[in-house]
């Protein structure tokens, strides 16, 4: 793997961003991302693998006796999308919105199913459409804040991000994003300070504090950043941890490299 992929892979697994009513997408460890996620740590389990192949043919079921249900076409692309079958699941919701165009549950999902097949500007179109200016969901803005991020718009992002944060102030999914964004511009002062901001939120879940761990690396402070890497984990996690932020760190000088991971990552709800 060259320099600049495993650059763009440690960081893109640093990422959180939330799903829409379901759970973030992001890493609980850096280096792995909780199931569903383009990104996997030590893979499924047999048991797991055969659990979701019996959820996608219950739910491909489901599906295909009333295409027009929507809680079907989304679950259904959801288990998609937790098997990596990206293309199938934008196929299904794209004809779960030309049936329901109106039905912003459904474009929330399409547009994040784009954007996790790196359709960015058709997933931005999408999900300007799961919500209106006048009743905006923090959620959506969210995830596209994230898009943005992954098109390289962070100063966009970070409006976007802004503008979430006033209808849900100190939510940390929102500032653990935001914070991802200041890295990327190499703001490493904002970056921390809006990190730690998240972590200190109750609600907030280890992978908040992982990203917290690699701002605090990326200022040389690494004795500090492996003790947060370590925290809330058992010993294997930990030590993984620790070993993927060594290696994020190792590329702390090339700003070009780490530029190119265009992270928050897209959360891998539905």
């Amino acid at each position: 793997m060259s320099h600049a992929t495993r650059a763009k892979h440690l960081l893109a697994t640093a990422a959180v961003a939330v799903a829409m009513g379901l759970s973030a997408g992001g890493c609980s460890n850096i280096g792995s991302r909780d199931a569903p996620g383009p990104i996997a740590g030590a893979g499924a389990t047999p048991a797991s693998q055969a659990d979701l192949r019996d959820s996608l043919d219950t739910l491909g079921d489901r599906y295909r006796a009333n295409p027009n249900d929507a809680n079907a076409a989304m679950a259904y692309a959801q288990a998609l999308r937790s098997s990596e079958q990206r293309a199938q699941a934008v196929a299904v919701l794209e004809q779960a919105s030309i049936r329901s165009p109106r039905n912003m549950q459904i474009l929330g999902a399409y547009g994040r199913a784009l954007a996790d097949a790196g359709r960015y500007s058709q997933a931005l179109e999408a999900l300007g459409r799961a919500h209106t200016p006048d009743n905006p969901d923090w959620r959506i803005l969210n995830v596209q804040g994230a898009v943005l991020d992954q098109m390289g718009r962070h100063a966009d992002a970070q409006r976007l991000y802004a503008t979430a944060l006033k209808i849900v102030p100190d939510e940390p999914s929102v500032l653990s994003n935001l914070g991802l964004s200041y890295l990327l511009t190499k703001d490493l002062k904002n970056a921390e300070a809006t990190l730690r901001r998240a972590v200190a939120q109750p609600n907030a879940g280890p992978k908040v504090r992982q990203n917290l761990a690699l701002a605090v690396g990326l200022q040389g402070r690494f004795e500090e950043a492996e003790k947060i890497a370590r925290a809330d984990l058992p010993e294997n996690e930990a030590a993984a941890n620790v070993n993927y932020l060594r290696q994020m760190l190792a590329q702390q000088r090339d700003w070009k490299k780490l530029g190119r991971a265009n992270a928050p990552a897209i959360d891998a709800g539905s």
